[in-house]
């Protein structure tokens, strides 16, 4: 069962604004192109509508301006027109020559592109140009959008190249449409000494536009001993995760286990965090049913973290059957978006795990960046010899338990192993992802108990490793690693995977290398990344990655990303073009965040 496909955060989801730019001289010549200039736009319009859907299912709207654009004035009608149908990203298209100050996009929030037709006639690259310069000098960074291929006036189709350029930038333009406004809901503090615990409300608040939430852990107490959560829906959470939670190894030693009513006893409170996080992020009517109208608000929290660590997991049942499954795509309710939660609170993966969401539309796996297996240790350790993409070693991604289940690999597209988003998932996948999940008790140093995901993920996955870190002096910055995943002989895993944590999920991870840089070898890769913790995206997505940070302003500092898959502002050439990393940071600090 799918659940119903809803907005489940407060606001309307952002419009794309296709303004159809014209050349204003009347008496022929403006008169001449206004069919074609339309046409134009309306296809644009059509092709992405077609084509991209948000992150919650609902389809991607996009609204012509009235009239062709000419001049300031009819610019101007166009902007307030986009200001009352709520859209947050813009694409100018034109067959022809305009007068660029007078027609282009000024407002410095909604992220830009210009569509410059590749003709002969009256030439749309001459404006896109003139266009971009003009953006430039205002410090209003725009895309440039040009196809290879000429193309005779008034023909509407949109090349093969054009339209991977017009996704690109539309999903990486509603992503940053988005975010702005929303909550990052932070349940708790700093886990363990962990830094991207540590919640910078200057970074999401220039960078993002997003606000910040904050409840102590204390909340869930409250409501688990008041009974601040809809009750019918815990009984039908629990008598699932009973009947669809497979029960794995108990490896604590004797002294240690627990008895089977303390077991059932962790399920409940487990099964009781899930709802109230839920609720916390998001709201529930329910509970302003029940007299709880202010609890029933949420946060409004596009993502959110939970702490746990220690002084939850110290007392009460680990949060990863929570956080494990809201950030699957199903749950008791059925199939659905999945919500972006992270363990120990790290909102630097949470942001990052989120902007690989709203360009996927599909869930993230969270998990550390644990080990670097190179073919001789695991040959000394094991007596197999690693081959295939895994020669050159491989790097162990894992964490205690949180990591979406749809992380398994257990869907499928074209019977290959893949993580979808949730309207393409069927019943039978979400079933598999949950047979292939193991739900072992915590181990020793969970006080508290609780239970842990234990699955491996299935081979072969084109996957993107990524992660903001903050820097002093520098601010955020970017990393990102394109690989595959791969699967190790089992008793090969086996071996290591008892070396680290044998209740725990595992994905083997061998990227993509260029030869060079921090792309030499596995090792360098892992020995360049710069946090404990990564987020991994279903698919190749690093530039997209890409095109999303430079509009954010956030620079990228390792990539292996091919030239012809980068897009990003026509200004960033002017800041190095033969040296597009050092270009990069540049042209994010001279442009500065986008909501400072």
């Amino acid at each position: 069962m799918t659940a119903p496909i809803v907005n489940r955060l407060q606001g309307d989801m952002p419009k794309i604004g296709i303004r159809p730019i014209i050349d204003g001289r009347r008496g022929g010549i403006r008169e001449s192109l206004e069919e074609p200039t339309m046409n134009l736009a309306q296809a644009c319009a059509e092709f992405l509508s077609a084509n991209l859907r948000h992150s919650n299912g609902l389809p991607v709207e996009c609204v012509i301006a009235d009239t062709t654009i000419g001049g300031v004035a009819e610019a101007a009608r166009t902007a307030e027109k986009f200001r009352k149908e709520g859209v947050g990203v813009t694409i100018s298209v034109t067959p022809s020559w305009c007068y660029p100050l007078e027609t282009i996009d000024t407002d410095p929030l909604t992220v830009k592109a210009i569509w410059g037709f590749n003709g002969t006639e009256r030439p749309g690259a001459v404006y896109l140009a003139s266009a971009l310069a003009a953006h430039n000098q205002k410090g209003l960074p725009a895309f440039s959008i040009y196809g290879k291929d000429v193309q005779d006036i008034g023909d509407s189709s949109i090349p093969e190249d054009v339209q991977q350029k017009l996704l690109k930038f539309a999903k990486a333009g509603l992503a940053v449409a988005t975010m702005r406004g929303k909550s990052y809901l932070s349940m708790g503090s700093v886990s363990m000494g962990i830094a991207g615990c540590i919640v910078d409300e200057s970074f999401f608040q220039d960078y993002l536009g997003m606000r910040n939430e904050y409840v102590d852990m204390t909340e869930f107490i409250k409501r688990m001993e008041r009974g601040i959560y809809d009750k019918e829906e815990y009984e039908k959470a629990l008598a699932w995760t009973k009947e669809n939670c497979k029960i794995g190894a108990d490896v604590n030693p004797p002294e240690l286990k627990r008895t089977p009513e303390q077991e059932e006893q962790a399920w409940e409170t487990v099964v009781k965090m899930a709802l109230i996080a839920r609720d916390l992020m998001v709201g529930n009517p329910k509970l302003a049913e029940m007299g709880f109208a202010e609890e029933g608000m949420g946060h409004n929290a596009i993502a959110a973290g939970f702490q746990g660590q220690r002084a939850w997991t110290d007392h009460f049942p680990t949060g990863d059957f929570m956080e494990a499954i809201l950030s699957s795509s199903f749950d008791w309710n059925g199939i659905r978006e999945p919500f972006i939660l992270a363990t120990e609170n790290d909102n630097l993966n949470a942001v990052t795990m989120l902007l690989g969401h709203l360009l996927t539309n599909s869930a993230q796996i969270f998990a550390d960046v644990r080990t670097y297996w190179s073919p001789e240790a695991v040959k000394r350790v094991t007596g197999h010899e690693l081959s295939g993409a895994a020669a050159g070693g491989v790097i162990h991604l894992i964490n205690s338990g949180p990591a979406a289940l749809d992380g398994t690999g257990e869907q499928t597209i074209d019977g290959n192993p893949a993580m979808k988003p949730f309207w393409d998932i069927t019943e039978e996948e979400a079933q598999k992802c949950l047979d292939a999940t193991l739900w072992c008790t915590a181990v020793d140093f969970f006080r508290g108990g609780g239970y842990s995901t234990d699955f491996t993920t299935r081979g072969g996955m084109p996957a993107t490793m990524a992660r903001i870190n903050v820097v002093k002096g520098t601010g955020p910055v970017l990393q990102i690693a394109e690989g595959y995943t791969v699967e190790l002989p089992q008793e090969v895993h086996d071996v290591l995977d008892q070396r680290s944590n044998p209740t725990w999920p595992t994905t083997w991870f061998v990227p993509n290398l260029t030869g060079e840089g921090a792309f030499k070898d596995v090792y360098s890769v892992m020995s360049n990344w710069g946090s404990n913790h990564c987020s991994v995206s279903y698919g190749h997505v690093g530039g997209d990655l890409i095109t999303l940070a430079s509009m954010l302003r956030i620079p990228v500092c390792m990539h292996n990303v091919a030239d012809e898959s980068i897009l990003r502002p026509s200004a960033w050439t002017a800041f190095g073009v033969n040296e597009p990393i050092g270009a990069d940071y540049r042209a994010c600090a001279a442009f500065g965040p986008l909501y400072r």
